[in-house]
């Protein structure tokens, strides 16, 4: 049977980057499991609707592959199936989980924000790059209480994130100045601290965000200004326990110069990553709705806080391949 509209639309805008942001994209996943859920019209059948429910799970995390935060969402809704023993218990878990999900999320960043908030002194100046739901409502949490004067945003190229987050701060009423990404060594040394957000957290603490990051972390460590990441423990990242790699995205080079350009020389080759890695010890503090963390403390979320061991990723090495087991 086919997907429901929402639910494909869903799917193309996190592809084509309608929606962006780790945060938005796991909770528009979850959504959209919620909808297909909903308007499935299918047989009542607890077998049928199951497999289904994880064709669904198939179709949207296929659609974005380093941004974690999307399979575990996916992943959270689609365990709900597991141990139903009916097509309308199956399909209310789903609805409740996919709900519970959203929710979870919206107070995690809450609590970001406030944790966040004091680790900033008064009077402070701080950078941003690309845009984190998490980062802004640190940063316009610490104006609020008078603890920061200015931020300097970039523009995030090629995507141009950055005046996303420079409409949001405008929104708070924070005083914001963008710059070109070039310009963050310039400006660097009028800077107290650096927040930004993650698309994935590694289990040694390595933070895979927006390409840029790591350039912008590694100037901050030259000039002493202390970086700070701002993440959901959902963008923890089960996989990398086990060693593996976290997968960076490439994306279409005319995102980076017009099709034209490339028509009027052909064979010049454009390479356009979507993220880079900044390794720990760039890196002073990540900050979860658990608490603020080391970086090196980063295991301690998967393991103590969400419950991830070997033997429950035993089957997550290939995920696509192996949603079914997820749920037996």
């Amino acid at each position: 049977m086919g997907y429901p509209q929402k639910v494909l639309q869903i799917a193309d805008d996190i592809k084509t980057m309608k929606i962006r942001g780790a945060g938005r994209i796991a909770r528009s996943a979850a959504e959209a499991m919620k909808h297909a859920a909903v308007e499935y019209n299918g047989n009542p059948y607890l077998g049928e609707f199951k497999e289904y429910m994880v064709n669904v799970a198939k179709l949207l995390i296929s659609t974005r592959p380093t941004a974690v935060s999307l399979p575990n969402a996916v992943i959270y809704v689609l365990r709900s199936l597991k141990g139903r023993g009916s097509f309308e218990d199956a399909r209310k878990a789903v609805i409740s989980y996919a709900e519970e999900f959203i929710k979870n999320s919206e107070e995690a960043v809450k609590k970001i924000s406030e944790m966040g908030a004091k680790r900033i002194k008064e009077g402070s100046i701080v950078l941003t790059h690309c845009h984190s739901t998490a980062a802004v409502e640190v940063i316009a949490k610490a104006y609020r209480e008078g603890r920061v004067l200015k931020v300097y945003n970039t523009e995030t190229r090629p995507f141009l994130q950055g005046r996303i987050t420079f409409a949001h701060l405008r929104k708070y009423g924070v005083p914001v100045v963008q710059i070109p990404d070039s310009a963050v060594r310039y400006i660097m040394d009028e800077v107290d601290y650096v927040v930004v957000g993650a698309d994935t957290v590694t289990s040694n603490g390595a933070v895979v965000n927006k390409i840029g990051t790591s350039q912008v972390a590694l100037a901050a460590r030259e000039s002493r200004v202390r970086v700070y990441v701002a993440a959901e423990s959902y963008k923890f990242s089960p996989l990398t326990l086990i060693g593996e790699l976290v997968k960076i995205e490439f994306r279409d080079p005319e995102e980076v110069v017009p099709h034209e350009w490339l028509e009027r020389h052909p064979g010049v080759k454009v390479l356009n990553p979507v993220f880079d890695v900044t390794p720990p010890e760039y890196i002073d503090a990540i900050i979860t709705e658990y608490g603020v963390l080391p970086p090196q403390a980063a295991i301690l979320i998967l393991v103590d806080k969400l419950g991830w061991t070997l033997d429950s990723i035993k089957y997550s090495d290939n995920i696509l391949g192996n949603l079914e087991k997820i749920i037996e």
